[in-house]
């Protein structure tokens, strides 16, 4: 018997939001965004909350007519309407379904403040084809458990009041009231994965299990329970093994669990960073070649725009970024702060220890990147100490010690960024000093 379809799914979802202030409709124009746009304008209660959002992805030449299209059909239902613009092209790595989706999202949570929800028309069928897709590139619970019906979205939620709702059913109501709609050319397309599931594979199946999406998308509820036990496992153990001021991993704590829950512990810190999952390949090989490497080896692994490395039993997760060049720039006296390198700048103010503001503002200051070999005397220290020492005794990383910038004083090293002042330029005389300090605009690290 075919399911009947009614506002009782939005009600049902909106119950779990608290009386949302405003509620956003992905409305792209399709059969299914408009039919769960006009269930919502059926609820007298919320149709003057609710604002139908057309992103426009640029990609199709009839993109600019479906925006008009979504217009006059939310007008005629007596809602808000607005179009989002995105570049969808896709970056280094993308494929063009990713880089529409993130560009789509990222663009609706820019909508989502704090008491909002955003409404999109996933339905079981979606389910079926994301739970497909997910088993075919080797997921693991997390991806196995789907799309869930309400989940955290910007600074409030996302909601799929449709989800459980047979796509017969949006169509079946679709005719009933005689809707109109675009239909996107492009999914005809089986170039697209999702594409040729939906046109070539799903009616097989369908044919030989009937019921299909209802069984698969069972599966898929059972495989996110299973993950928030698991999850909630993984967090315990990951805290353990974490460091909040570094945001990096023990690696002797890390060490003393075994090979699987290691690999829990790396997806959390992943997740935590917010980072894409990493395949199972790569966390063999963070396993094998990385933790188990003999302290005396600092080796590295890299993917998907990031490198994890290891230093003084630390895992470090940082971003592959252009290394910091340091600019050799002459530095006046008199000027509170100089710009040392693109994400850098240094900044000095009175102190009543530091460098000798006389000397300071006698002599001529010059900013240099490191070339190798300097040495500096330290107050309180006899002899004088290679940079590369220091370092290595600070526990800096040898990944940020070139982006430090030295200062010279009539071409004489006086500071180390702001670690170190040489003790021929060094003063405790109260609010006669200049003291040092280096800040980032953009952080390096995940």
């Amino acid at each position: 018997m075919t399911e009947l379809l009614s506002a009782h799914s939005i009600t049902s979802a909106l119950n779990q939001s608290n009386s949302p202030a405003h509620i956003y409709m992905g409305y792209s124009g399709g059969v299914d965004s408009h039919v769960l746009l006009h269930l919502c304008t059926s609820i007298t209660a919320i149709r003057d909350r609710v604002t139908a959002v057309y992103v426009h992805h640029g990609l199709q030449s009839e993109a600019e007519s479906w925006a008009i299209h979504c217009k006059k059909t939310a007008e005629s239902l007596g809602v808000d309407f607005m179009v989002l613009r995105v570049n969808a092209l896709p970056s280094q790595g993308e494929s063009p379904e990713e880089a529409a989706r993130n560009a789509r999202y990222t663009a609706l949570k820019s909508l989502i403040d704090v008491n909002d929800v955003l409404m999109v028309a996933q339905h079981r069928d979606d389910q079926l084809e994301t739970v497909l897709l997910q088993l075919f590139r080797g997921s693991g619970l997390r991806g196995l458990s789907a799309m869930p019906e309400s989940t955290v979205f910007g600074k409030g939620l996302m909601l799929r009041p449709l989800l459980n709702v047979a796509k017969s059913a949006i169509d079946d109501y679709a005719q009933t009231h005689a809707l109109s709609w675009v239909n996107d050319p492009s999914n005809l397309s089986n170039d697209y994965d999702r594409n040729y599931l939906r046109n070539a594979v799903l009616p097989l199946l369908k044919q030989r299990w009937p019921s299909c999406d209802k069984t698969v998308a069972r599966s898929a509820k059972h495989c996110a329970d299973a993950q928030v036990v698991v999850s909630e496992y993984a967090e315990t153990i990951f805290r353990g093994v974490f460091n909040e001021a570094d945001k990096t991993l023990c690696i002797g704590r890390l060490r003393s669990y075994k090979p699987t829950q290691q690999a829990l512990i790396i997806r959390q810190w992943f997740q935590f960073l917010q980072l894409k999952m990493p395949a199972q390949a790569f966390i063999e090989r963070l396993q094998s070649d990385v933790i188990s490497a003999t302290e005396d080896r600092e080796p590295e692994l890299s993917e998907q725009g990031y490198c994890v490395r290891r230093y003084r039993g630390k895992l470090y997760c940082l971003k592959v970024v252009t290394p910091e060049i340091v600019r050799e720039n002459i530095w006046s006296a008199g000027q509170a702060s100089l710009s040392v390198s693109k994400n850098q700048t240094l900044f000095w103010q009175l102190s009543s220890v530091g460098i000798n503001q006389g000397q300071w503002q006698k002599a001529t200051i010059i900013v240099r990147a490191r070339s190798g070999g300097e040495k500096i005397s330290l107050p309180g220290r006899q002899g004088r100490h290679t940079l590369k020492k220091l370092f290595q005794e600070a526990g800096i990383p040898p990944w940020e010690r070139d982006a430090i910038p030295l200062v010279y004083l009539d071409d004489k090293l006086a500071a180390v960024g702001d670690l170190w002042i040489c003790s021929d330029f060094y003063s405790e005389q109260a609010q006669d000093c200049i003291r040092l300090s280096l800040q980032k605009t953009v952080e390096s690290s995940v």
